[in-house]
């Protein structure tokens, strides 16, 4: 996930406002004792969470030698860099050396230039602006800049049930739209996607902030490329949101729920990849069809081509890692 900051100096409350009703990540002001009457949210300031000069320093590239000096700040610390003539280049460079390059940036356009600096992107931005207005843009342009998912076409192979079992429910503090869900997998390898509850049914209501997710075991993609145990999530944690087409957004979890339900197997494969995952067997558990639309897995059939992934398998706490591990 990005970094969304904005610069209050000097202080602007009407701003500072702004910034934490659009979920913005951090506020660099002079005083911190100024947003305390405003919100809970960290604050880069003398007497703040994030101190400059120790945890983070301001470069204004002019220069190599200012660009060198940007670099190698950025090894142990943040660093907010302001390049004289927003060029692209000096970040493309500093971005190279670094994670943690923050790009000052004063409207939209250069804060989506600042996101795709060699494709991942900077750090995160710090947006200087009077206008609340663009505030509101540019927090909008980092909710929607979630990168992609490589979705393919798996075709099932198996459906059948395995009996009872704990499995858990994803509620998030977003309303998800159709066509949007979760990517789960019983290994690391693969995973299909996991439509939310969007949809109308006879027997219960919709909850769009809900996905029924799988089994207590099952790995989640997370919004870093980290995967971790659905058992693991908790309040306050992020997870990710992928439509019928790859485009992904992060949400809050809300809360998790896990109960005991009847629980059923769905296997597939994709050329040489293979993928399986627990479900509950229930009609409003649906995955995705390859056209976008949910198929609830009641009705899913061999044959069915179903929305997935594949992922490097092989995880150490959540993380992708070169070991020779066997998922089966």
């Amino acid at each position: 996930m990005k970094q969304f900051w904005v610069d209050c100096r000097p202080w602007n409350k009407e701003i500072a406002t702004t910034a934490i009703e659009s979920g913005a990540d951090a506020l660099v002001v002079d005083r911190a004792e100024n947003v305390k009457q405003l919100g809970r949210i960290t604050t880069v300031a003398p007497d703040g969470d994030i101190k400059p000069g120790t945890d983070v320093i301001e470069c204004t590239i002019t220069d190599k030698a200012s660009e060198n000096a940007a670099a190698q700040a950025g090894k142990n610390r943040y660093v907010i860099v302001t390049t004289s003539d927003w060029t692209v280049i000096p970040l493309e460079n500093l971005v190279a050396q670094s994670d943690r390059i923050i790009a000052s940036v004063k409207n939209v356009h250069e804060a989506e230039l600042a996101l795709h600096v060699l494709e991942k992107g900077v750090y995160g931005i710090l947006l200087t602006t009077s206008d609340s207005a663009i505030v509101r843009s540019v927090a909008s342009l980092l909710k929607s800049s979630g990168g992609t998912v490589g979705l393919i076409p798996f075709t099932v192979t198996k459906i059948h049930p395995v009996g009872m079992g704990d499995r858990v429910c994803v509620d998030t503090c977003s309303m998800l739209s159709d066509g949007e869900g979760m990517l789960m997998g019983n290994t690391s390898s693969a995973m299909l996607l996991v439509h939310a509850e969007t949809l109308e049914n006879p027997y219960v209501a919709p909850r769009p902030f809900r996905v029924n997710a799988g089994a207590v075991h099952a790995y989640i993609l997370l919004p870093d490329g980290k995967t971790a145990y659905l058992s693991d999530l908790s309040i306050g944690g992020h997870v990710l949101v992928t439509d019928a087409k790859g485009a992904t957004h992060t949400v809050i979890i809300g809360r998790t729920k896990i109960e005991r339900r009847p629980l059923l197997l769905v296997e597939a494969t994709s050329g040489n990849v293979k993928v399986s995952l627990v479900l509950q067997n229930a009609e409003t558990i649906r995955l995705v069809r390859e056209d976008g639309g949910a198929i609830s897995v009641v009705q899913l059939a061999p044959g069915d081509r179903i929305m997935g992934c594949a992922l490097e398998g092989g995880r150490h706490f959540g993380m992708a890692i070169k070991e020779t591990i066997r998922e089966k």
